[in-house]
């Protein structure tokens, strides 16, 4: 079970909002969310699918980043 330690004089609101943000990068949320109605297998494939395509957009994004060589720069282009 996920916790938050209050500090002294912490507004309680700021330590449920540590609380939620804490439940959202977990996907605890996002689980709970989907589990409280039944769901088709194929929803959730297409689900599955969504969630796979979105990783592989930011995967892709950040290993193909082809670098320029110095040499292939035109003096005119600087």
């Amino acid at each position: 079970m996920r916790s938050v330690i209050v500090r002294k004089g912490e507004p309680i609101d700021r330590a449920l909002k540590r609380l939620k943000t804490k439940l959202d990068t977990e996907g605890i949320l996002e689980e709970m969310r989907r589990r409280r109605a039944f769901e088709s297998p194929m929803d959730e494939k297409r689900r599955k699918a969504r969630s796979a395509s979105k990783r592989n957009k930011v995967k892709w994004r950040f290993t193909n980043k082809e670098e320029i060589p110095a040499a292939a720069v035109t003096p005119g282009e600087e």
